[in-house]
């Protein structure tokens, strides 16, 4: 790859992971090909050895095709550039992603401290796996003064996210991480929101970031891909062994389709936060609006620990409405511009109307009986995107 000089991301962005250009030709394809292969093959007994011995000392070398090969290199490059980091290991989604790190970083008869705004799948995780091989779970609110209280001699990980996914309520990562070094507590953080561009965990303190590519990195709801980041030699030491170990992998195709997708990931997530706040605007206005969840909003109580902290928004924002059960699903099955679907980060808007019994474990909601609902602002026209709201909210209050 040819050095592009900047040491800005937007930059960087454009040009890490290129094609190497070729010694005969002296040419290179503008975009990284996929480069799909099960097996790999040696000159000759002695390059084999360099490979081997390479992987012994964590280098990243491929002797089979399930560590993939130039594509795959091309992806956890770019994943580094994002989130400032020295490694970065692929998974098969966000939630193999959340996995791995904690596979990697826990043994049996650990206790992790887990904040209560967590992706719900991880709470999944720990019923159905981790309980199972003898891991300890604790729920608290991410605040140093809660989590003290539900510390124990055998707790090694503290694992957060921020903002959380269906109120996206912002932390103190650097209180969090200096909580976490002062009981010697491996910080993991669930950086999907941020996606390396707008939010960098690792900067902030963490010592493990996880992020689920098929969201704002991919960008185009096409692929399923998660990515584990950190610096620590150490920790990657760990994550390399439990990775290589357990078989995980992803194909070249989807590694080739997130490459192309970061590729637009900074011009995407501006015209995704810009979206939003028009729709915040809009919603503000309405008399069925209650609170707005979107950190980059003035009025969320982030809102202060987001100007400090994050580098941008996105398009991702919940809202309370005044409205009964009926009404809100009348309100969701009358946008026509926002399928219902439970994922985000992807070009086009969606909503999902949030189940209460999916908040009741979050200190952050007030468990009032209003309606929640959640969306993601895509990049469609925003004025169309308002209509469809203010059309949605007229049926509802019918």
């Amino acid at each position: 790859m040819t050095d592009s000089g900047s040491s800005h991301l937007d930059t960087l962005l454009m040009h890490t992971g290129s094609a190497e250009f070729n010694p005969k030709t002296g040419s290179a394809p503008v975009a990284m090909p996929s480069m799909r292969t099960s097996t790999v093959r040696f000159a000759n007994l002695a390059a084999l050895d360099h490979a081997l011995h390479g992987r012994a000392r964590g280098e990243r070398l491929a002797t089979y095709g399930r560590a993939g090969m130039d594509t795959h290199a091309a992806l956890e490059d770019v994943f580094c550039s994002l989130e400032n980091a020295k490694r970065a290991f692929l998974a098969s989604s966000g939630l193999a992603a959340i996995t791995l790190a904690l596979m990697a970083l826990l043994d049996a008869g650990d206790h992790v401290l887990v904040s209560d705004n967590v992706y719900g799948p991880v709470r999944n995780l720990d019923r159905k796996v981790l309980h199972r091989m003898g891991v300890q779970v604790s729920y608290c609110p991410a605040r140093p003064d809660a989590l003290r209280a539900h510390l124990r001699p055998n707790t090694r990980v503290l694992y957060v996210e921020s903002p959380g996914s269906l109120l996206l309520e912002m932390l103190d990562m650097p209180a969090l991480a200096e909580f976490a070094r002062e009981h010697g507590l491996i910080l993991v953080m669930d950086n999907t929101w941020g996606a390396g561009y707008v939010y960098r965990p690792l900067e902030l303190g963490a010592d493990v970031s996880v992020v689920a590519g098929t969201k704002y990195v991919a960008g185009h709801s096409d692929l399923m891909l998660g990515a584990v980041m950190l610096r620590d030699d150490a920790l990657a030491g760990r994550l390399n062994d439990t990775h290589y170990a357990m078989g995980y992998s992803i194909s070249a195709d989807d590694a080739w389709l997130a490459l192309r997708g970061v590729r637009t990931l900074p011009i995407r997530m501006r015209q995704h936060a810009a979206n939003a706040m028009e729709v915040c605007r809009f919603l503000s206005s309405r008399p069925e609006t209650v609170r707005l969840f979107h950190p980059a909003w003035p009025g969320d109580p982030g809102h202060a620990l987001w100007q400090r902290d994050a580098h941008g928004s996105n398009g991702l924002m919940s809202v309370e409405l005044a409205l009964d059960e009926s009404q809100a699903r009348r309100f969701v099955d009358a946008l026509r511009l926002f399928a219902i679907g439970y994922s985000w980060g992807g070009y086009e808007s969606l909503v999902q109307l949030v189940e209460h019994s999916a908040l009741e474990s979050h200190s952050y909601w007030s468990g009032s009986g209003n309606a929640v609902v959640r969306l993601h602002v895509g990049l469609e026209d925003a004025g169309d995107l308002i209509d469809d709201l203010g059309q949605a909210l007229d049926v509802a209050r019918r």
